[in-house]
């Protein structure tokens, strides 16, 4: 039977996560912290201009509900804006980016099922192929199984 866990968010250093610039998360809940297999949970911090490039995972869903600031979230090219007391649920599939355009710390909570996001603990990343996207061209593509 699986250990329940309890963390302390202080306790946790930030981590930028691949295709993320100046935008960090503290992993509170994810399989390398707790005996899960199919979730992640983290609150995520971008200050002013920080950003998650533009991706899309093939099995991934997110749901992110905003606590703090204000920012402009891009779904399939479709931008939003979003503020504290907004909720977002990204299914797979759909392409999205988020930026903080705002004055202040865009702070949120992330839940990622099923999980995976990381680079492996030895460094290395998850193969990055190259994806069509609609419309033409080709995107980066962050795997995430």
């Amino acid at each position: 039977m699986p250990e329940p866990v309890v963390r302390r968010l202080e306790e946790l250093p930030w981590v930028e996560p691949p295709g993320h610039f100046r935008a960090y998360s503290k992993l509170l809940i994810n399989p390398e912290t707790a005996d899960t297999e199919r979730l992640d949970f983290r609150i995520s911090l971008y200050p002013p201009k920080g950003l998650a490039a533009d991706h899309v995972h093939r099995e991934a869903e997110h749901v992110y509900y905003f606590l703090k600031g204000r920012g402009l979230l891009t779904l399939d090219g479709a931008p939003r804006l979003v503020e504290p007391g907004v909720a977002a649920w990204i299914p797979p599939g759909v392409w999205h980016q988020l930026e903080n355009t705002g004055v202040e710390d865009l702070l949120f909570v992330v839940v990622t099922t099923p999980a995976g996001e990381l680079p492996l603990e030895d460094g290395s990343s998850p193969p990055t192929p190259t994806l069509p996207r609609e419309g033409g061209g080709s995107k980066k593509e962050e795997v995430h199984t």
